[in-house]
């Protein structure tokens, strides 16, 4: 047996900050024993409830089946170790698989050499047993899996989403600096908006907020668009549970009333952008997406307004970004009395040049950035 089916724990990667809300949408999904750990939680749960949390979470970017843990303080112990792993249990020598490796205070020092090393160990089992070997696919693989080695102890797992979550596959075109999905679906869990009044995003860009807020409104399975699943190599894998909790979890979704969601960006770029990729997903194709700047909107009454301001690169330098977000400060002020703006600024030197005194600020890693999201109350 692997090491997943004899303990039934799981280890799901998250971004930094958002341990809470993941082990709150974990017990929503059907996990128990939740535990945070480093950089992510370990969590139990039955066969359908796992199918459940990876085709439906929405803030975890990886989930992972551990297969083996060890003792390793060198490369020629890893390759003798991963090479009695029964690979072929899991792959064909038609599949093609990816590994993603690092290490830390061990006597192995280079995350690439250790990768080697493990795919060494698959593909030379599978020239014993077959006279020919898998391929290595790093872009689009049939199997992803993960090494990790600290502290000279080995654990090998298996990417059961086959890559990155946060890619939900309706994010088709892109402008400069987008949003991480998982960090979007994130923000609109943060600001605790059910659909009692309307959303808006007034600086859309690619469409990132808007796309994770139909999703959460609507109760669209963030994995609907995913073209395959790494746990389908899983040697204990059901087929048939795995269609039937997708079924579903479908046939939750609901309609989106006209008008709950709204968008606009100044830039046609930009609209055309968010428009191809919200077109993608189901009602995605009812939120209409305006071109025009904030600063032309006449008034926003009783709303939720989520938008992340855009700095660096996407405004030509950082006067030009400071000047943009005291003009935003002055029209939330004056034009949406009423309503309650949850901002979220990659760069957090740009807050103070809003001019509002925020209700809250919570910390939020995107991509590296260490930014702020910022509650502001529009009396």
């Amino acid at each position: 047996m692997f090491l997943y089916q004899k303990t039934n724990r799981y280890f799901g990667q998250l971004n930094d900050g958002l341990e809470d809300l993941a082990c709150r949408e974990l017990e929503s999904l059907g996990g128990t024993d939740i535990k945070a750990g480093y950089r992510g939680i370990y969590f139990s749960a039955p066969r359908p409830d796992l199918y459940r949390i990876v085709y439906c979470t929405r803030l975890f970017t990886r989930i992972l089946a551990p297969l083996f843990r060890f003792d390793c303080h060198s490369t020629k112990y890893l390759y003798q170790t991963a090479g009695k792993i029964r690979w072929t249990e899991m792959m064909k020598v038609e599949d093609t698989f990816a590994i993603n490796a690092n290490v830390a205070h061990s006597r192995i020092r280079h995350s690439q050499y250790a990768a080697l090393c493990l795919k060494d160990a698959i593909v030379d089992q599978f020239m014993t047993a077959c006279g020919r070997r898998p391929s290595v696919d790093t872009r689009t693989p049939d199997v992803r899996l993960n090494l990790h080695i600290e502290n000279n102890k080995a654990a090998i797992a298996m990417d059961l989403g086959g890559g990155s979550l946060h890619r939900r596959g309706y994010r088709q075109q892109t402008i400069e600096a987008p949003m991480q999905e998982t960090v979007a679906a994130a923000i609109i869990r943060m600001c605790g908006w059910q659909g009692e009044r309307p959303l808006i995003d007034f600086m859309c860009g690619s469409g990132t907020i808007i796309a994770e807020a139909l999703m959460h409104y609507c109760r669209i399975p963030a994995g609907i668009l995913r073209p395959r699943f790494g746990l389908a190599h899983l040697p204990d894998y059901d087929p048939d549970l795995w269609q039937q909790v997708r079924a579903t979890a479908n046939e939750g979704i609901r309609p989106l009333p006209k008008n709950l969601i709204r968008a606009s960006d100044a830039s046609p770029q930009a609209v055309v952008a968010a428009t191809a990729n919200l077109d993608l997903l189901p009602q995605g194709n009812t939120i209409s997406i305006r071109q025009c700047r904030f600063q032309d909107i006449a008034r926003i009454d009783n709303a939720v307004i989520v938008c992340n301001p855009p700095y660096g690169l996407r405004m030509g330098s950082v006067a030009d970004s400071e000047i943009m977000v005291r003009e935003l400060g002055d029209f939330l002020k004056q034009s949406c009395q009423g309503s309650i703006a949850y901002l979220y600024f990659g760069k957090r030197e740009m807050i103070k040049s809003i001019g509002l005194r925020p209700a809250w600020k919570k910390p939020l890693n995107n991509g590296g950035l260490d930014g702020r999201l910022v509650k502001y109350e529009l009396y």
